[in-house]
């Protein structure tokens, strides 16, 4: 249920309005927009009679949300949220955020150089796996806080943000140490005992689509974490599976103008993951671009023949190059 307030109301008013409502057993959530202001119920809205709420003259009207999601939904929030770590703006509309690295951490002299060239290409954050979830258990694990150090000190070197994958709540206080942004893999998007832990949290939080996961069940998870009091979340698509069988995953270039119809949430694509293939990424990049997304998630590596990872997907720094100078043209088109 969401509450629409009447223009030039006090703001004291309202928060007495909120407080008088969380005394009927629910939660509230104020939003200001640029047009309206609302007070978002969360829980048992049936405690709160709507004639109750209306006999508040400020009280402008009641709308009902549809959707199992509140918290996510663009009814709760008209306006877009933008993400702001260092200086970088995730969602602003001027910008098309990339998020850029190897798969996993090697060495420190490999992360290092790595941050170096793609921040020189114009990167804005820094990716790289120190916890690897793979499908053999005889594969490559990640260097784990080892790998955690190296990346702190690649990101403090180039002055980038850094991102990297939390697969368990046992490993969330050392990787929270290290991280700018926590990335929940696509594996664990319904892992709802490590959406709740990163949601008690004040770290952003990038939320990748599950394989499977229909757009619901995605926003779904997401409000877990925002349920939890962290409204920092970046969604991530980044390829689903279907019965084709060509490439790794099929991406769903369509989940973007989707969510930002039923999101207010800030969305970038994977063309990495989607694929499996270094030459399908600049395509899927551009026309993720094209139609919206505010950023993107670019697996990028010095030597990619012998990653350890994912080299099959991963970009040589000419190639990245390439792919920077395509994505900044449509930027300037759109």
């Amino acid at each position: 249920m969401v509450i629409v307030i009447k223009s030039n109301t006090d703001i004291k008013r309202i928060e007495e309005i909120a407080k008088d409502i969380e005394k009927k057993g629910v939660k509230t959530k104020l939003t200001i927009g640029e047009n309206k202001t609302i007070i978002g119920l969360i829980g048992d809205t049936k405690r709160v009679s709507k004639d109750y709420i209306m006999s508040n003259l400020e009280v402008e009207d009641i709308l009902k949300v549809e959707s199992p999601y509140k918290l996510v939904s663009r009814m709760m929030k008209e306006e877009d949220s933008i993400i702001e770590i260092k200086g970088v703006r995730i969602g602003a509309k001027d910008q098309v955020i990339v998020m850029a690295g190897p798969c996993s951490v090697e060495s420190r002299e490999q992360i290092i150089d790595i941050a170096k060239e793609v921040k020189k290409q114009g990167a804005n954050i820094l990716r790289g796996g120190a916890f690897k979830p793979r499908t053999s258990p005889y594969s490559f694990q990640g260097l784990k806080e080892e790998g955690l150090k190296y990346l702190k000190e690649a990101s403090n070197l180039t002055n980038m943000p850094m991102v990297t994958e939390l697969m368990s709540v046992d490993d969330l206080e050392v990787v929270s140490k290290y991280a700018d942004i926590i990335q929940i893999g696509a594996r664990n998007m319904q892992n709802f005992a490590l959406l709740k832990a990163v949601g008690k949290t004040n770290k952003p939080v990038l939320l990748k689509r599950g394989m499977s996961a229909t757009i619901e069940e995605f926003l779904m998870a997401a409000e877990y974490i925002m349920s939890q009091g962290n409204e920092n979340v970046i969604l991530c698509e980044r390829g689903i599976r279907t019965f084709e069988t060509y490439l790794r995953n099929t991406l769903d270039l369509a989940v973007v103008p989707a969510i930002k119809e039923l999101s207010h949430l800030p969305i970038i694509i994977d063309p990495s993951h989607a694929t499996g293939r270094w030459n399908m990424v600049e395509p899927l990049s551009k026309a993720a671009v094209a139609i919206g997304a505010d950023g993107l998630m670019i697996e990028v590596h010095n030597d990619p023949k012998n990653a350890l990872s994912d080299g099959a997907q991963s970009l040589k720094y000419k190639n990245f190059s390439n792919l920077m100078k395509s994505i900044n043209k449509i930027k300037e088109i759109i």
